[in-house]
């Protein structure tokens, strides 16, 4: 069975995609968990790719350590249906994902991941702003032209939707307001059973990253109630 390097589910997004994407598509497989911001994080890692980040895929004498190829590989070598059949719906997938891999930078930066907890609603600049209206425009676009099939942006779940899981549980952590479309696909992610597996871990955890700690006093701390 491949084995699958993350780091802490309660704030970990890269690590969270090829999960989620493996699990979902009931591709079975290990996992080893570093947490981060640890003094050995660096040196554990390293031990598996000389990268130095997570996530890493070991497949045997094969090793994979950047997210999509992660998930291009798995497409190729464990037959999972990583992308949409059709020859359209499959060049958006992978050029959203490609955007999703390079930008969004104002939600990255502004509204860091974290399953822990949920902030009250305000406004969080123009940069978050901008994100939220490009995020709602793929989920329209590709909703209404690829998407009868199933909930998700090419109807079935597939890569493009594992790209944007981190992405949405950061809408719902930090209240962020959303159109009727908007809101249904994020619930729809959200009630994925993978995605239900990795949050349960998550809220379990012990470590936490004071860098994905806002400064905010949030009004539910879920990892407390666990």
């Amino acid at each position: 069975m491949p084995t699958l390097v993350i780091a802490n589910k309660c704030y970990s997004s890269w690590s969270m995609r090829p999960w989620l994407l493996m699990k979902q598509l009931g591709v079975a497989f290990d996992e080893i968990t570093i947490p981060l911001d640890l003094p050995d994080t660096k040196e554990k890692v390293l031990k598996h790719s000389p990268a130095g980040k997570v996530p890493i895929l070991i497949d045997g004498d094969v090793t994979v350590w950047e997210t999509v190829a992660i998930m291009e590989y798995v497409g190729d070598a464990l037959s999972a249906p990583v992308w949409p059949e059709d020859r359209k719906a499959r060049a958006m997938a992978r050029s959203i994902a490609a955007e999703m891999h390079a930008g969004f930078s104002g939600l990255r930066n502004d509204c860091p991941m974290n399953l822990g907890k949920k902030y009250a609603q305000k406004d969080r600049g123009e940069a978050v702003a901008r994100d939220v209206a490009r995020f709602s425009e793929i989920v329209r676009q590709a909703r209404e032209r690829f998407g009868a099939g199933g909930p998700f942006l090419f109807g079935a779940f597939s890569g493009a939707d594992a790209m944007y899981a981190p992405l949405v549980t950061r809408l719902d952590t930090y209240s962020i307001a959303l159109d009727k479309e908007t809101r249904a696909y994020v619930d729809a992610i959200l009630s994925l059973p993978a995605f239900q597996d990795w949050r349960s871990a998550a809220l379990k955890e012990a470590w936490i990253v004071d860098a994905d700690e806002v400064d905010e006093e949030p009004i539910e701390n879920y990892r407390n109630a666990a």
